[in-house]
């Protein structure tokens, strides 16, 4: 009888687990990128020149925005899955 107790009270404090605190992951380093800096205009007379500068910074800028705003969009919508799951 004596050993049974013993055994019982071994097996149920087996079965008492430490709650587990989950952590939602860091920001990998790449996705922490800052968006290039845009160009500036030389003084010149050249509206092409200025032209090319002007399309070359809101190709960059689009580029830039479009990733951004899609990873922000996705790390909040995985972060609310992970949060509503407990």
């Amino acid at each position: 009888m004596r050993f049974l107790i013993i055994l019982s009270v071994l097996l149920l404090t087996g079965c008492i687990t430490p709650p587990v605190k989950r952590n939602f992951p860091d920001v990998p380093k790449e996705l922490m990128e800052k968006c290039p800096e845009l160009k500036e205009t030389e003084n010149t007379e050249s509206l092409s020149k200025v032209l090319t500068v002007i399309v070359d910074n809101y190709s960059e800028y689009h580029k830039c925005k479009i990733k951004v705003d899609s990873w922000a969009d996705w790390y909040k919508s995985q972060k609310e899955i992970f949060e509503s799951v407990k």
